[in-house]
């Protein structure tokens, strides 16, 4: 892996715009759909197809591709936009998200597009199924890492908790989990509904290497993931501590658009908002 420069920082930092901007436009042309969560994990996504990630748009079925899978698979778009905008299909076809007959649903599935490597949709399923895929590539000799992104609150289902003891039972250190810490679900703070404090020791007291990162910070993540994914026998978690709606001042830290869309008025600020970023990454970079 190429190392980060300046220079690559700054252009990941505008596709991460790109794919905030692309997120916001999906979901008005959608009509429906979840907006905090997808751009709170703009900058994480970017940072995986754009530095992290062994992946080839150009072969998205790649034998010897790392594996992306999306666990909370209400956050679609972002996954996406960040796909749609590191070339592998047109940015325009955002625009037909959860239309009938559309490749992009408002849950990933498998079968419509290359390289999704799970249809997701009930919570807590992804991390059983990135232990899977894992374990498989020890036995097969592969090299490929395995990257599986969870939201917080998908930590209340018994499942995911199940698969954090057999990723530890296989020593499974090609396997990273990437959390969300958003700190929101749909009916208000994850520690309202079903406290997950603390949250770092249980994934140590399970026998998981634990790292904890600014997850809206790029160059922070990367590093972070980075230490990760060299670590020697034992799975890892990254705490990705996130603002809910990052990028678009009126739903930042706000639950309520944890599954809503914006109206057309509301679109437009959050890309007059998204654009005046744009001008300021160019101009202090």
């Amino acid at each position: 892996m190429h190392s980060l420069t300046a220079e690559n920082l700054t252009e990941l930092k505008l596709k991460a715009n790109d794919v905030r901007q692309g997120i916001i436009r999906s979901l008005l042309a959608a009509g429906s759909g979840h907006s905090a969560g997808p751009l709170d994990m703009s900058d994480v996504f970017t940072a995986l197809y754009g530095h992290l990630m062994r992946h080839d748009p150009s072969n998205p079925q790649w034998p010897e591709r790392d594996r992306l899978l999306l666990s909370c698979g209400h956050i679609a778009p972002v996954r996406y936009s960040a796909m749609a905008n590191f070339g592998y299909f047109p940015v325009e076809e955002l625009l037909t998200l959860r239309k009938f007959g559309s490749r992009l649903q408002g849950h990933p599935e498998r079968v419509s597009l290359p390289s999704v490597e799970t249809t997701s949709g009930p919570l807590g399923e992804g991390l059983a199924q990135g232990v899977g895929m894992a374990l498989g590539a020890k036995m097969d000799g592969k090299d490929f890492h395995v990257w599986v992104v969870t939201s917080d609150a998908e930590h209340q289902c018994g499942l995911h908790w199940e698969a954090v003891l057999t990723g530890a039972k296989f020593k499974l250190n090609n396997l990273t989990a990437i959390v969300d810490r958003n700190f929101i679900q749909i009916d208000g703070s994850t520690e309202d509904v079903m406290p997950l404090e603390p949250f770092a020791q249980k994934y140590r007291a399970f026998n998981w290497e634990v790292f904890e990162c600014d997850g809206n910070d790029i160059a922070e993540f990367i590093a972070t993931a980075e230490r990760a994914r060299s670590y020697k026998g034992k799975p890892q978690v990254i705490i990705a501590n996130t603002i809910p709606g990052k990028g678009v001042s009126y739903m930042e830290g706000d639950y309520l658009w944890h599954g809503k869309p914006p109206n057309a008025a509301q679109a437009d600020e959050a890309l007059r908002e998204l654009a005046a970023e744009r001008e300021r990454i160019l101009a202090h970079e």
